[in-house]
């Protein structure tokens, strides 16, 4: 087949000045990386599955996984995964790309043309994902040259390693000349599965990611690329009808009735106290593959399931991967930070009340002091058995977590930003707690026991000592009772300063 339109793509690739992600042509001349051919192993692979190398593709990204998948159309006219390959990078947080220089790696519905392919790429090879498209562009979006692309580098781009940029470029470029126009490529924040839909739910981009997934099931229900089209700000999926530029496109019954077991099971989970959150990176992430080349700390907010999960490709091959230049390594050191948030995106706080420490009972006071002849109370030190009773009888339960709901966020980053803003960075140095005031036993009383039962004893037969003390002196004016805890109350009181 002819391989005209690349030449004409390297050509315009040759034109495009700086991108997003700083991709640009060579001008000493074509690369001959984008001839390099498909691997024999993935040849064979597709084979087996009853594809070749010139039948159309698609292409399924997912952010929180890091994940691309490279769908093929089979001999039986149905799509079919063929291979999946671990994102080296991704920048931004999960929801769609809003303004140029956000560092937001697009979500959503795109065409890639074979004059979309960079075979002179700055970063080894890439395509051009078409940001921004009818429904980005109808959102005020802005931006320009997002691109998936060798190099493990993001700035709002998806990066691969160079050996699977190569392998990709090879697969979208046989295809093309085999007859493809175009391929749909498909971006996710994350896998549309019910577990996800309902963990997310409350997240403010959720109606957004409720629109992917309409096209989502689309595809997942009949192995078929999707037609889209955009009506406002909303994807609109479907077939001949959505492409004649229909609004309300029939909906097939098998997408009917898989959108209607997702959302059954959605309500299921949430019904079992399915708790509703939203992960917060500091810049993105990358896939565990590739923990062993990236700073030790990097990863290191992932479960040992993570770790060991069965993955569709070979975590010791990619391990081996040339990772290049590899952008903000240090944010990827605190992992993703998983808030659980209520019903109206807001962050909910689990604050755990310390008990205040109990003081002596009538009980207590009496079996920890006698009356002296003059007036005076005198402490009485029982055995380890006495003490530890008391001790029994004056316990408290610790009281419940309490959940609170702060700041309304309704969808604002910036508010995320003030309430999460020391989550990743140093922390603020936190004010000088007072220094306690000290129980002071008298010089003359030397407890029995060295126990902290015996202390406990002390101290309170000391405090009844003052207060007795304090009354016989203040008997005929009026002066106002002293106590040593005194200065408790107003502490308390206090409320927190506000952090900006």
């Amino acid at each position: 087949m002819s391989v005209r339109p690349f030449a004409v793509a390297g050509l315009v690739a040759v034109a495009l000045s700086l991108g997003a992600c700083q991709d640009s042509g060579m001008l000493g001349g074509v690369s001959t990386r984008s001839l390099t051919p498909i691997p024999a192993q993935t040849v064979a692979l597709m084979q087996t599955k009853g594809m070749s190398p010139s039948d159309p593709i698609l292409i399924r990204a997912y952010k929180k996984e890091a994940e691309m998948e490279v769908w093929k159309r089979n001999s039986s006219g149905q799509y079919a995964l063929l291979k999946t390959f671990p994102i080296c990078r991704w920048s931004g947080q999960l929801g769609p790309k809003l303004k140029e220089g956000d560092r937001q790696a697009p979500e959503g519905f795109y065409t890639i043309t074979p004059g979309q392919m960079n075979p002179n790429s700055a970063y080894y090879l890439s395509f051009d994902v078409g940001y921004p498209n009818a429904v980005d562009r109808a959102k005020g979006g802005t931006g320009k040259y997002i691109m998936v692309h060798g190099t493990c580098s993001s700035a709002g781009c998806f990066a691969m390693t160079d050996a699977s940029m190569s392998e990709v470029y090879a697969i979208a470029r046989d295809a093309f000349q085999g007859g493809q126009r175009a391929f749909q490529f498909q971006s996710y924040p994350f896998r549309m599965t019910a577990t996800n839909m309902a963990k997310f739910r409350n997240d403010p981009n959720a109606p957004f990611w409720r629109n992917l997934k309409e096209g989502s099931d689309y595809f997942e229900a009949l192995k078929e690329e999707p037609r889209t089209a955009a009506c406002g700000t909303k994807y609109v999926f479907g077939g001949s009808d959505v492409a004649a530029g229909s609004c309300t496109p029939r909906v097939d019954p098998l997408v009917a009735e898989k959108r209607e077991n997702d959302n059954r099971q959605i309500a299921e989970l949430v019904a079992k106290g399915e708790k509703a959150t939203r992960v917060v990176y500091q810049d993105g992430s990358g896939n565990p593959v590739f923990r062993q080349q990236l700073p030790q700390s990097s990863f290191a907010a992932l479960t040992e399931s993570d770790k060991d999960k069965e993955l569709a490709y070979s975590a010791k091959d990619y391990a081996r991967h040339n990772l290049g230049e590899v952008s903000r390594p240090e944010s990827l050191a605190a992992g993703p930070q998983e808030i659980e948030i209520d019903a109206k995106g807001r962050p909910i706080l689990v604050a755990t009340a310390s008990p205040a420490a109990p003081g002596p009972t009538k009980a207590a006071a009496s079996a920890l002091a006698t009356k002296s002849a003059k007036g005076k109370l005198e402490p009485v030190v029982k055995g380890p058995t006495l003490l530890a009773s008391q001790d029994a009888a004056t316990e408290t339960k610790p009281a419940a977590p309490a959940r609170i709901a702060v700041a309304d966020a309704e969808g604002d980053p910036a508010t995320y930003k003030k309430l999460l803003g020391n989550l990743f960075g140093k922390p603020e140095a936190a004010p000088a707690a007072p220094a306690p005031i000290a129980d002071a036993a008298p010089a003359d009383e030397k407890p029995a026991s060295a126990t902290p039962s015996t202390r406990i004893a002390a101290r309170h037969a000391m405090r009844v000592r003052e207060v007795t003390e304090t009354a016989a002196t203040s008997k005929k004016t009026e002066a106002p009772k002293r106590h040593a805890d005194a200065a408790a109350p107003a502490a308390k009181d206090e409320k927190p300063r506000a952090k900006n």
